[in-house]
């Protein structure tokens, strides 16, 4: 990929040895860094070079010559004005500046600044949500409304507690899994996967390592269903759990657009589920629900960049089969020092959802020595 912001955009770090040489790199330091639990191949799987970011967040920047994208510089000293992106997918890079003409046209910019862009790589729908320093009126909505006919997407405006929607709040994402298409809705402002094709990867081999295990499944951090369905064809039934409300309600309309009625969606942080497991606490969001009558034996966790820590992974020690998927390897390297102790590592994979950064998401397969 060639882009004539690199080494002065913020966003993209890792450049000067082109694609390939920035993934090896980075492979070759997490091989390295986890020797002592896994002596075996990682199975590396990469993404598209450019135009493979769903998700994307730009600064408004006004001055004297009118209104930009920007992005943070990597010298951080302030912003470097852009007019296109390369790492963007191509649904968002068509509307980007017709977007910022049409807001022009329609004088919608004063105190704007910020745009963030929700694609599905599936349909190519975008939804653009406008962030303002000032209350939104009904005029805006007017005009915003002109914007969306006239480019063919959804806006949605946002400022300090108000949230204007003027057609819908989300974008629906088909994934292709196992053979099989999968179903999301996608809504705005809440966590989705930012590389629709790595993603697909990341479930297809998660997919794969829980084969033939059987029983029920625990999942913790279930956000909107993203494993989840999928897993459910692979399991008796399945319980996920999840802290935040909005990804509980898309979890169970995810649920309901692929024809799946075994898995049950609760609204517990992991420390919340583990007291309700050990009896040590009740929560009426398990009314109707016998946290007893499954029989785990198979956890799966997606946990946030801080990881697990120390008490999620005693009680994931008690699982004979672990599924651990991480955005951040220094964290897994920290718990896997104390999975170690009671589980060995069966695989591990290397997805590369963030090309020319230091970040990646990994895959570990563990079972109870």
């Amino acid at each position: 990929m060639e882009c004539e912001y690199f080494g002065i955009c913020g966003s993209c770090r890792l450049y000067e040895e082109g694609y390939e040489g920035q993934l090896s790199t980075k492979s070759a330091k997490i091989a390295e860094e986890f020797s002592p639990y896994f002596s075996g191949d990682i199975t590396v799987y990469e993404s598209k070079e450019e135009q493979y970011r769903s998700r994307a967040e730009f600064k408004v920047y006004h001055d004297d010559e009118g209104s930009f994208y920007a992005m943070n510089r990597a010298d951080k000293k302030g912003v470097v004005k852009i007019t296109h992106c390369s790492i963007v997918h191509a649904s968002i890079a068509r509307v980007m500046l017709p977007l910022l003409d049409e807001i022009k046209k329609h004088e919608l910019g004063y105190k704007l600044f910020g745009i963030d862009f929700l694609t599905s790589h599936s349909s190519g729908d975008v939804l653009a949500s406008l962030i303002y320093h000032r209350a939104l009126d009904e005029s805006w909505s007017e005009k915003a409304r002109r914007i969306e006919q006239e480019l063919g997407i959804s806006i949605i405006g946002r400022s300090r507690k108000q949230k204007v929607v003027l057609s819908h709040d989300y974008v629906t994402e088909t994934l292709h899994i196992a053979e099989r298409d999968y179903h999301y809705v996608h809504i705005e402002n809440s966590f989705t996967q930012p590389n629709a094709l790595v993603n697909e990867k990341m479930v297809s081999w998660s997919l794969k390592q829980l084969e033939g295990i059987g029983g029920d499944l625990l999942e913790l951090y279930c956000g909107a269903g993203n494993f989840t369905i999928p897993f459910a064809t692979q399991f008796d039934r399945v319980l996920a759990t999840e802290i935040s409300k909005a990804s509980i309600i898309a979890a169970k309309r995810n649920m309901v657009l692929n024809d799946v009625d075994t898995i049950d969606f609760i609204r517990l942080s992991a420390e919340e589920f583990t007291q309700a497991l050990d009896g040590t606490r009740e929560f009426r969001r398990l009314e109707g629900l016998k946290v007893s009558d499954y029989h785990l034996k198979t956890l799966f966790v997606d946990p946030p960049r801080s990881g697990l820590g120390e008490e999620p992974c005693a009680f994931a020690a008690r699982f004979d089969h672990l599924l651990y998927i991480s955005c951040n390897p220094e964290t897994l390297l920290r718990d896997l020092e104390l999975l170690s102790q009671t589980h060995e590592v069966q695989s591990m994979a290397l997805f590369d959802q963030f090309p020319y950064t230091h970040h990646l998401e990994m895959g570990v397969k563990l079972r109870r020595k």
